[in-house]
């Protein structure tokens, strides 16, 4: 566990220091020197850290056979499966970001500029949604396979069938449609950020301008693919729906039925446990990859490259080769959502159990983005007034919990809240002599304690971008007026942050509205969101009745991609 958790900004002791230790020696280190708001994110900190700890203690309680049973019969076919996914998913993402990343910024072809952002728009449908669309078009009774049949005079699947998208080859190419953007938008801002010399200079060594990627570009982008391939891996491993629906029994699957279908918590924790291996091998094996890598840019600001226009054949191919990936992971699923939500608002109209549970879904993902934006403030802004090297500890293991998949957090938030629960319960009633039952599952605030462990990391990131763009002499001079820390936060920091705030609690709603693993986990008895109502119909087969919850989380998920165009533009 120790692997994963490793500080890169202290000295070569601190890296390597296992998080539990570290944090305490960093916990007496802030005590000393005081301070209520590196306590404060010190705690935060700890919060992170708890189900990592009771998930490993609760898969060391597991007996010897258990663990023998999993090594033979569940983990080599469930590892087997979520390796194979993930090669798949990470040289498709990689495959499809880098290619259409260089074609916009080095080519000017008809389209390009709505093609700049709009190659954004799949990250506004979550896996488990492309899945349940796909699912439905293409069944042998769908749309999709009925004109095909219509086409061709035959009567009856019977006759003619496509293969099913029901595996492997379904979910990675699925998934890969998804999960591109993630390469896309950093490997572009690297490409359009390169110092047009660099170009100039191959063309006078004699590279022809086809040879610039292969030579050039690609080399200097190595550490922007090598980030998005790891935060699409990392998406992969956190799917749950998608991989359920597609028929791929990965490990995330494993942990959710292991626990729910066996009622076998401590298999399920060690299956966990197996996964948190597998994130450590992933981020391990990305930084060893670029161990005795150097990067730098020239201190001038650099030129762009100067786009080349392509003409005839090549500009077509060029528009349609940007085209396809924003046709089948997003055009063509949201309006087949938007055309059945239609026919169901027609035939039934908005049911009242729909309404409840985007309500459901509003109220749980505002408080927690409220609660998330406020423990990512002050964790930025004590990194900010004490800027020690225990400090940076704190903070890096605050961030954490957006490197682990959500089912992972959610088992361990699960074992420590529900033995909570039941300490709780007896106390009470010892003292009082009444049951109040399940405290924390039961009133949602153990999916809110998960949802703030998995999302604080953007939060962290966003508020302290925000916070360096405010110069410390506004500090300063703050303090010289008789301002205290929180009295130089409320008046100075606060409304100069409001940007970087309002960004973070936006990405935050979003992924809180559409986060599924840890919601199927951790939500009250007849709790559902939209998230959960749309997993439940599509695992019954009624896909009809959860087009309009699936079509809402889209629409919503548009707005942070918007964001992201404008800042892309604006960096730009």
């Amino acid at each position: 566990m120790s692997a994963s958790t490793t500080d890169t900004s202290g000295g070569a002791k601190t890296r390597r220091a296992v998080p539990a230790v570290a944090l305490v020696s960093a916990a007496l280190a802030l005590r000393l020197r005081g301070g209520s708001w590196a306590l404060a994110s010190l705690l935060i900190a700890a919060l992170v850290l708890v189900p990592v700890l009771v998930l490993g203690w609760q898969a060391v309680q597991g007996s010897e056979g258990l663990w023998s049973h999993l090594a033979h019969h569940v983990l080599p076919h469930a590892l087997s499966q979520t390796v194979i996914l993930m090669a798949g998913v990470g040289c498709l993402t990689a495959a499809i970001g880098t290619g259409v990343a260089w074609l916009v910024a080095a080519y000017d072809f008809p389209g390009r500029r709505a093609l700049e952002w709009a190659l954004l728009l799949p990250l506004a449908v979550p896996t488990y949604i492309i899945a349940y669309a796909y699912l439905d078009m293409l069944h042998p009774l769908g749309p999709f396979q009925s004109v095909i049949r219509a086409v061709l005079g035959f009567d009856s699947p019977r006759d003619f069938r496509l293969p099913d998208i029901r595996s492997m080859t379904g979910a990675i190419l699925l998934l890969g449609l998804v999960l591109y953007p993630y390469v896309y938008l950093p490997v572009r801002a690297m490409f359009m950020t390169q110092a047009a010399n660099l170009v100039e200079v191959a063309h006078t060594l004699g590279t022809a301008r086809r040879q610039i990627l292969w030579r050039v570009a690609l080399p200097l982008a190595r550490p922007a693919i090598a980030v998005g391939v790891s935060l699409a891996l990392m998406e992969t491993l956190n799917d749950i729906g998608a991989s359920e629906f597609l028929g791929v029994r990965s490990l995330t699957i494993s942990v959710y039925t292991t626990w729910v279908t066996r009622s076998d918590l401590a298999g399920a924790a060690q299956i966990a446990l197996a996964m948190l291996v597998l994130v450590v091998a992933l981020v391990s094996l990305e930084r060893w990859a670029r161990r005795k890598q150097r990067y730098s840019v020239s201190a001038q600001r650099p030129r762009s490259m100067a786009r080349q226009p392509l003409k005839g054949a090549a500009r077509w191919m060029a528009l349609w080769f940007c085209l396809l990936p924003v046709l089948l992971g997003f055009i063509l699923p949201a309006t087949y959502l938007a055309a059945e939500a239609w026919k169901r608002f027609q035939f039934a109209g908005l049911s009242a159990r729909l309404l409840a549970e985007a309500w459901n879904t509003f109220i749980l993902s505002a408080l927690a983005t409220a609660a998330v934006l406020a423990c990512g403030l002050i964790v930025a802004y004590a990194a900010r007034i004490f800027p020690h090297r225990e400090m940076q500890l704190v903070h890096r293991v605050a961030s954490l919990g957006y490197a682990m998949p959500g089912t992972i957090l959610a088992l361990g938030i699960l074992i420590a809240a529900g033995g909570l629960d039941r300490w709780i319960g007896r106390m009470t009633k010892e003292l009082l002599g009444i049951d109040p039952g399940l405290v924390l599952i039961g009133s949602g605030l153990a999916l809110g304690y998960a949802y703030l462990a998995r999302f604080l990391a953007i939060s962290i990131g966003s508020v302290e971008a925000g916070l360096t763009r405010i110069p410390r002499s506004y500090d300063q001079s703050a303090r010289t007026l008789g301002h205290g820390i929180g009295s130089t936060l409320r008046h100075i920091h606060l409304p100069l942050s409001k940007a970087a705030l309002s960004a973070a609690g936006l990405l935050v709603f979003v992924d809180c509205m559409k986060e599924l693993s840890a919601t199927l986990l951790l939500r009250p008895l007849n709790f559902e969101t939209l998230a959960t109502h749309l997993y439940g119909e599509a695992a019954r087969g009624t896909y009809e009745e959860a087009a309009i919850a699936a079509l809402a989380i889209v629409v919503v998920g548009i707005l942070p991609v918007i964001l992201l165009a404008r800042l892309g533009r604006g960096s730009a």
